[in-house]
């Protein structure tokens, strides 16, 4: 996928690289203690390895619905509407970038301001900071939340309404641990079960029917 979020560190990152590596260097410069060194350089490298922004294979199959997210699913519901809810658990590992699980435009951003459970609690979907997408190709409506954790205190979305996304299209990140909420259409095949583990953009989550 081109575009501005193509680099490989998404660009909220350096915010917090950059002091890192600074810090590591005057330390180093300056002969200061080696383990104070070595806590600057281990504390960059993590950061760089948090905002990584890898490049990823989408799927070209049009009926394909992507993961949202890296993480562990934790969550496959039918919901009494006979729409389909599936919970993604990213934790402070995950490459934390959030991708369009379909191609199609944005037809509502809702941001919601709220607390900060752990992300894996089931009524994190409902009091926690989030910001719903909804994205709809010819009818196809798919609804994608992103849901701040205990750790995450920042949601970023890249989008507004009447964007066009590419499926596997980058929209946005979490920072720190957090959790992304996917709500399909009745009627698709759900291709994933509690405990899968899923790669952002290039794992099929679903087909439409």
């Amino acid at each position: 996928m081109t575009g501005k979020h193509n680099e490989l560190i998404a660009k909220e990152g350096w915010i917090f690289l950059f002091p890192m590596i600074a810090l590591a260097l005057i330390s180093l410069i300056l002969k200061f203690s080696i383990i104070v060194t070595v806590v600057f350089a281990v504390l960059a490298f993590y950061v760089a390895w948090f905002f990584r922004n890898p490049y990823r294979q989408i799927p070209e199959d049009p009926a394909a619905v992507v993961s949202p997210a890296d993480g562990k699913v934790v969550g496959v519901h039918q919901l009494d509407d006979g729409r389909h809810l599936i919970t993604i658990f990213l934790n402070v590992f995950n490459v934390h970038v959030n991708r369009s699980p379909i191609q199609g435009t944005v037809e509502e951003v809702t941001y919601t301001s709220g607390k900060f459970l752990a992300a894996y609690k089931p009524e994190a979907s409902e009091i926690n900071e989030r910001n719903k997408l909804v994205i709809d190709d010819n009818g196809f409506r798919v609804e994608v939340t992103q849901i701040a954790g205990l750790i995450a205190r920042r949601i970023i979305c890249w989008v507004s309404q009447s964007a066009q996304l590419a499926r596997g299209q980058r929209f946005g990140l979490i920072r720190f641990g957090s959790r992304m909420d996917v709500v399909l259409p009745e009627g698709c095949e759900i291709l994933v079960k509690v405990g899968d583990i899923t790669k952002g953009g290039s794992h099929i989550i679903a087909r439409r029917n």
